[in-house]
């Protein structure tokens, strides 16, 4: 199959919601800073489209072309209370024409007024969504299956999909972009040693994972950093949702075990905990480049990357390229990490 981003877009009719190839930016005052002939590189998901951006709008094109084609009227899905993927729903959904409803579990303890207020919570509530807040221990996705059959009764028509948008549907957001990145690629005149991507709901790393399969690339140059399951789960979801992404969109090639290659190594003491680490990278980028990374995704991946690269895991001849993706919003939910007055006064 040729790899080409945009025949795959309309051969499963997806919305239009951001430009497509993101592009591509070279961080020379980085490099600079670290002291690395590495080359490294950004692909900038995170400028993209509406709702503040972000990479989740890759999947929700096809996710709200699936939910138009088949005639639903309400997109449900879940997500923790700080949801990138709960904010650029409603925001896509708001779009398209669609009424939202999220289900955000509470599942991360932090208690203060920042982090359940604002963030990307303030913008779920300017877009519009409707927000069901389920305490942590609750299955999220069964209540939103709940929920759906109400809506049901009431005469809508839902569409609903789990956290991050990750499903066989969702993943092909990333199945194109792993296309778009082999198109780069060329034009640039590079090849990427590594394309390093966070990992929490699976959905970004198993479409990279299955694009490159289908386009006979190779996979182990995707890799990931786990920053919600273990890496032992967070390896089992990445391989069985790429292996499903490929089966369920008739996609050729397959993916192994071996070639699903996830770093444990950022997640801290879990989902949506900040680490030193990942402060130091989020300060870092912003201070060489102007960039912003998030708090709870972006944040712990490049620390990954910037730990890999110090620590000798390139050649000085190589590239490396991380996909930037987005949730900037999260980091006004994360004031005190970044604040010192704010973490004094507290």
């Amino acid at each position: 199959m040729s790899p080409d981003p945009q025949a795959l877009r309309s051969r499963h009719g997806a919305v239009s919601l951001l430009a497509h190839p993101s592009p591509i930016e070279r961080l020379e005052r980085l490099e600079a800073a670290l002291g690395t002939r590495v080359r490294i590189y950004v692909k900038r998901d995170d400028v993209a489209g509406i709702g503040g951006g972000g990479n989740k709008l890759r999947k929700l094109e096809f996710l709200l072309g699936d939910a138009l084609a088949q005639g639903c009227d309400t997109f449900v899905t879940t997500g923790g209370l700080q949801s990138n993927h709960a904010r650029l729903s409603a925001a896509a959904a708001a779009r398209m024409g669609l009424a939202c409803e999220l289900v955000l579990a509470d599942v991360v303890p932090r208690h203060d007024a920042d982090y359940r207020g604002n963030g990307n919570l303030l913008l779920d509530a300017i877009f519009g969504a409707t927000v069901h807040r389920v305490p942590g221990d609750t299955d999220p996705l069964a209540f939103a299956h709940t929920r759906a059959e109400a809506l049901r009764a009431e005469g809508h028509k839902p569409y609903v999909v789990g956290a991050g948008g990750s499903s066989p549907v969702g993943a092909l957001g990333y199945v194109a972009c792993a296309w778009e990145i082999l198109g780069q690629e060329a034009a640039l005149g590079e090849r990427f040693a590594r394309i390093v991507v966070p990992n929490g709901s699976a959905g970004t790393h198993a479409g990279l994972a299955a694009g490159m399969a289908a386009a006979g690339a190779a996979v182990t140059r995707v890799v990931s950093y786990a920053v919600l399951a273990t890496p032992e789960r967070a390896h089992a979801e990445t391989l069985a949702l790429a292996e499903a992404t490929l089966a369920a969109n008739a996609l050729p090639g397959s993916v192994t075990a071996a070639e699903v290659v996830i770093d444990g190594s950022q997640r801290g003491l879990g989902y949506g905990i900040p680490t030193a680490a990942m402060r130091e990278a989020v300060e870092l980028l912003a201070r060489t480049e102007g960039l912003l990374l998030d708090p709870v995704y972006s944040g712990k991946a490049f620390a990954g990357l910037l730990a890999a690269i110090r620590g000798g895991a390139f050649q000085p001849d190589e590239a490396v390229l991380y996909v930037m993706t987005g949730g900037v919003p999260g980091l006004f939910a994360y004031r005190d990490v970044f604040d010192r007055e704010a973490s004094t006064r507290s």
